[in-house]
């Protein structure tokens, strides 16, 4: 059957004028949510259900008029059945709209893949697995007005919903981030944010392979703001990230926070220069005052060989992982790529599939 059709806020014209209409003035301010969908079988479903309820117009607590006008998931190819879940989804929701990556991108390829499709005034990217609570939409959107930001963070408000040791490790790189590779920004950032539409459109445009959509947004954004939000415990049972892809997440923040690791490594150079030149002084002031004196034996030499050659190889990798950005912005690797539909099923697959939707439905 049809889906009955939806007025799209984001494409009004005043009639009397023939121009656009304003947001918050003629009409409400279009809000498109980006989800990106790894592995939100389970977990999708009831976040929709959420975002349904504000597709029908009201306002702010500062009552300001806005909607939801669009639904973007994202598949971004995990390994469960999200792509069932999303045709679903797309049967029963005029306002859910779907992007196909050819494969696993990453969340952030796939957030970038879904703003460069959306059309609302405002975009707003979440999680798939339940911790961000939609009903924060309007407040994000006063703190955007009242403090004329184009870009507003959530700010957990309680502890996060995970391990301590996982929430330990996640303060500890961003305070590494925000100190040693001089970048205090990298605190705040969040995957529940509320982008102002065009400038999010035009960064999805330029975007390249290998950025972190945080630190693009801080390129181009000169407002930013936080509202306090509680986060939810995951619809999960296990979180889609293990420790090897945050410190993938971490280090690629890092090759995109600008040059400072180059200069790091600068400064390590001349700190193990000035070492050597130190101890040099102190080893032939010794010999030269001292009749008995000769240096330790080899242990010591060897430690610091170790260290030096140690600190020599680390800054080498280091330079060697900017060159691999710069090669693959080179050869143009392309960030993400977007297919027409998901990879078919096979039939019994399909037919089984279809079988347990009714079935959970029921």
């Amino acid at each position: 059957m049809p889906l009955p059709s939806r007025r799209m806020y984001h494409s009004d014209v005043d009639a009397t004028t023939d121009q656009p209409a304003l947001p918050g003035v003629d009409r409400p301010h279009a809000v498109s949510v980006v989800v990106p969908v790894y592995r939100g079988e389970h977990t999708i479903g009831a976040l929709v259900a959420e975002l349904h309820e504000l597709t029908v117009p009201g306002t702010t607590p500062n009552g300001v008029p806005f909607v939801v006008d669009e639904i973007i998931l994202v598949h971004d190819h995990g390994p469960d059945r999200s792509d069932v879940a999303i045709k679903e989804l797309l049967q029963h929701h005029a306002e859910v709209r779907a992007v196909w990556l050819s494969r696993n991108f990453g969340q952030d390829a796939a957030t970038i893949a879904g703003m460069s499709t959306a059309r609302g005034d405002w975009i707003v990217t979440m999680d798939e697995d339940g911790q961000h609570d939609p009903a924060a939409i309007g407040a994000f959107l006063d703190a955007a007005l009242e403090q004329r930001a184009d870009l507003i963070y959530s700010k957990p408000s309680n502890t996060r919903p995970h391990g301590f040791l996982r929430n330990l490790t996640s303060r500890g790189a961003k305070l590494v981030l925000a100190t040693v590779f001089a970048f205090p920004d990298s605190t705040r950032f969040e995957s529940y944010r509320l982008i102002r539409g065009d400038i999010g459109r035009q960064l999805a445009e330029v975007a390249s392979n290998g950025v972190y959509l945080d630190v693009a947004l801080t390129w181009v954004v000169d407002t930013v703001a936080q509202v306090p939000v509680a986060l939810r415990a995951e619809g999960r049972e296990e979180s889609g990230y293990n420790y090897r892809r945050l410190f993938s997440l971490f280090w690629k923040m890092v090759l995109c926070s600008g040059t400072r690791g180059l200069r790091l490594v600068s400064l390590l150079g001349m700190t193990l220069a000035l070492a050597g030149a130190v101890m040099t002084l102190v080893i032939v002031f010794e010999s030269l005052t001292r009749d008995d004196w000769a240096p330790e034996g080899w242990t010591s030499m060897i430690v610091v060989l170790l260290f030096c050659c140690g600190a020599i190889l680390f800054s080498l990798g280091l330079i060697a992982e900017y060159l691999g950005v710069a090669l693959h912005i080179l050869v143009g690797k392309p960030l993400y790529l977007t297919v027409d539909s998901p990879t078919p099923r096979p039939e019994r697959a399909r037919e089984a599939a279809e079988r347990e939707i009714e079935r959970v439905g029921s």
